[in-house]
């Protein structure tokens, strides 16, 4: 070990953890890294790939029951098993976790599995299978994430009350599922289970689905659920789940209720910053969340927290990010603060949804003059040979300067045509550049040089 470089504690090996505790030991620092369960991190390897591995699977089976639009007229019998499809996810959180600590180990950074916790400034311990380990550090990063909310007026048991962690290893698929919540994750797991074959009921409390987004992209959205055959329960806010004999009840502030087989809870996520030591450290948490400075800083210059556990933007990819310029700060190399305006981030239902930049709604709201052009999926060519001709494609731009600004993409595939949008507006391109790119013909990325247009 070279005593010269900064030894370098991270507690928790998520996104931001494994990324900057990688970073730092390509730099020459001493790296240690703390995780009680699975290098990589649980939201990312038990919520984010799981949960977009069924929703591979849904799509398909979406597919193959609307073949007939394409000329196929005998799909053939098809049929979910839920115990492969368990499999499946197992296989890819194994490969990936095996793969996290094989690259973390190859740059030399010293693993210790244990919960780990801040006993000083300069000081911590982790707690292993084997004992106590104590560690000293001059620099620190608190990247332990966070965990579905499990509500007080919910009796949540893992078997007919469930959380997003519960619902990706069921031993069947439910008949009717209950989901309460229409944010992200609930509009996600009304795609999964309602392509799976479950007969879905969504409470939504607010008017529309995805309640911070355009109603315009909400529309789409609740369009297809419909289809579906999805209950859509507005104006509805839970404030009760239990379980009655063979049934699941929900019952609502406004006195109504719904039964079904299982309910499946998606009303947020809470911090992992519980027994972390931040007392003892001379950190103080707001409403359980670190809070830290625009280069992932807390009070204390030399310990960092990115993640979910500092209640910023709830990604992987912003993790990931923020641990890449922790470890590039340590080292004493210049780095930018992330700018949350230009990350992209999808929502995968069917049609997807994504955007980057600044959003229409956010536009109304701090009364921004901007353009708006946008171009429906109905008359894209490829669209249309696919028969997915739902959504749109969306260009904001600055009116005076003609610089893209945001944009956001629904339909088929739109967490990949977001990238040439998010390129425009990392760079600062005019619009016009957008139109004078020849892209490919006939394809659904026509549509942003068209919208641009």
């Amino acid at each position: 070990m070279d005593e010269t470089q900064p030894r370098f504690l991270v507690i928790g090996g998520g996104p931001a953890g494994h990324s900057a505790a990688t970073v730092a030991a390509t730099l020459g620092a001493n790296v240690t890294l703390v995780e009680e369960e699975i290098v990589g991190g649980a939201a990312h390897l038990w919520d984010c790939i799981p949960s977009k591995a069924m929703v591979s699977s849904s799509m398909r089976l979406s597919a193959i029951r609307s073949a007939e639009r394409l000329g196929i007229s005998d799909p053939g019998t098809v049929k979910l098993d839920m115990g492969r499809l368990a499999t499946h996810l197992d296989r890819i959180t194994g490969t990936l976790g095996t793969g996290f600590v094989t690259m973390l180990e190859s740059q030399g950074v010293n693993i210790v599995r244990g919960r780990g916790r801040l006993t000083g400034p300069h000081t911590a311990e982790a707690t292993t299978a084997d004992g106590t380990v104590e560690m000293e550090f001059d620099a620190a990063l608190l990247s332990t994430g966070s965990r579905p909310w499990e509500p007080e007026w919910a009796q949540v048991d893992g078997e007919r009350i469930l959380t997003t962690r519960h619902a990706y290893h069921l031993p069947e698929l439910p008949e009717e599922l209950i989901i309460v919540g229409s944010g992200v994750t609930g509009v996600e797991m009304v795609h999964i289970f309602s392509s799976l074959g479950s007969q879905v009921t969504l409470l939504v409390s607010r008017h529309h689905v995805l309640p911070h987004r355009d109603s315009e992209v909400a529309m789409v959205l609740e369009e297809d659920f419909l289809e579906r055959g999805v209950k859509l329960m507005k104006g509805s806010r839970a404030n009760a789940a239990f379980v009655d004999g063979d049934r699941v009840v929900v019952e609502t502030e406004d006195g109504r209720r719904v039964s079904g087989t299982h309910c499946l809870l998606a009303v947020g996520s809470v911090p992992n910053s519980e027994n972390l030591g931040l007392e003892e450290a001379g950190i103080v948490p707001h409403q359980g969340y670190i809070p830290v400075d625009e280069y992932q800083r807390t009070t204390l210059p030399h310990i960092y927290a990115a993640g979910d556990v500092t209640g910023q933007m709830p990604l992987s990819s912003v993790a990931t990010m923020q641990g890449k310029k922790i470890a590039h700060q340590l080292m004493g190399r210049q780095v930018t603060p992330l700018d949350f305006r230009k990350v992209s981030q999808a929502i995968f239902t069917e049609p997807e949804i994504a955007s980057v930049g600044l959003e229409e709604v956010d536009a109304a709201a701090e009364g921004r003059k901007v353009r708006i052009t946008k171009v429906p999926f109905a008359a894209n060519p490829r669209a249309l040979i696919q028969a997915n001709e739902r959504g749109f494609a969306k260009v904001i731009s600055d009116p005076a300067t003609h610089v893209v600004l945001g944009g956001t993409v629904v339909g088929h595939h739109a967490s990949e045509l977001i990238a040439p949008i998010a390129l425009a507006v990392t760079a600062k391109v005019r619009i016009d550049l957008l139109v004078e790119t020849l892209m490919v013909h006939p394809s659904l990325v026509e549509s942003i040089a068209e919208a641009a247009e």
